[in-house]
């Protein structure tokens, strides 16, 4: 019996359940499911509305071998180091470079307790590392690594979002960091439609923090979110209105440079999808492989796994479509 839980239930925790409701073809006996969510009420919608396998737990999610955290951003360090304390694996889905810090300082204590915690495995990071790391297998030499991102998840992730214009990023520039000032740094990103173009800007992002483990002589990694103009005005100030439970729709794009052969080539993917959907099946599916044994020991981002293929994969079979930009504007 694999038993996996997740705490935190909002637009994301949400689809982290459902892409892990075990299927015929997987055997319905085979898994378990434990939830918890502070709102007593949406824990019991969702065990209700999701069924089988599915039960509500407490907020230690005693029993499960993993644990995705799809909480909002702020504490996923300390509710890890937890987790490992007792045995178990731990998935976060936290974008913010805080959380990333604290959870890439447990490497050698998980390391030492032959567990894992896989760090920013959401849509950007998450997704956009995966892309990264295949976009590098096909090159000799990384070079350059550009990551841009458009859309939130759900009302945490657009909070973060918000924060996230308003201070500083850190870019790997000819291997050293780099401080560069929120809402900076504008360009122009191409996503696949029905996206298209969105300016996009420098911010607190921890994608760089986790590409450079993996290519620490590139020459440049940077990351870039998408904002309108009222985004970028706003950002120093309280949100004005509530976020959506769910932002819709969103893309990322990932832009890897690099030599072959002794030629310079640069590969461009993207994926168009609901962040919220797109975030909880790699959450979920990194869970399954670690709940197998699939993963190695330690504290680690997605551009680090063994087999990014083999991921990449299954995303696809679960209906997140990879494009690969081929030089016009149409994906």
């Amino acid at each position: 019996m694999i038993t996996i839980g997740v705490l935190g239930l909002g637009a994301t925790g949400a689809n982290v359940v459902r892409q892990l409701r075990p299927t015929a073809k997987e055997g319905l006996d085979e898994r378990e499911i434990l939830v918890h969510d502070r709102d007593p009420k949406r824990q019991r919608d969702l065990v209700v509305a999701v069924g089988f396998a599915i039960r509500g737990g407490t907020s230690s999610l005693s029993g499960a071998s993993v644990v995705v955290l799809a909480s909002s951003s702020g504490d996923h360090g300390r509710q890890a180091k937890f987790l490992l304390d007792r045995g178990v694996n731990v998935v976060s889905l936290s974008d913010s470079p805080d959380d990333v810090d604290d959870l890439l300082a447990l490497d050698g204590y998980a390391a030492s307790v032959q567990r894992s915690v896989v760090v920013g495995a959401g849509f950007a990071p998450g997704l956009t590392c995966l892309l990264a790391r295949f976009a590098g297998d096909s090159l000799d030499v990384v070079e350059e690594i550009a990551v841009s991102k458009a859309g939130t998840a759900g009302p945490s992730c657009a909070r973060q979002h918000h924060a996230a214009l308003k201070s500083e990023g850190r870019d790997w520039i000819e291997e050293k960091w780099v401080t560069r000032r929120g809402g900076s740094g504008r360009e122009l990103a191409w996503f696949p439609g029905p996206i298209g173009a969105r300016d996009c800007y420098r911010g607190a992002l921890p994608s760089p923090t986790l590409l450079q483990r993996r290519y620490p002589k590139a020459n440049r990694i940077s990351a870039r979110v998408s904002a309108t103009r009222r985004d970028r005005l706003t950002s120093r100030l309280p949100m004005l209105r509530p976020p959506h439970r769910d932002g819709g729709p969103g893309a990322v794009r990932v832009e890897v440079r690099g030599r072959k052969a002794g030629s310079y080539e640069t590969l461009t993917y993207g994926v168009m999808d609901h962040p919220s959907v797109a975030a909880g099946t790699v959450a979920a599916i990194v869970a399954l492989s670690l709940s197998r044994g699939d993963l190695p020991h330690g504290s680690f981002g997605l551009s680090e796994v063994p087999e990014p293929v083999v991921l990449l994969g299954e995303l696809h079979r679960r209906g997140v479509k990879v494009a690969r930009f081929k030089g016009t504007a149409e994906f």
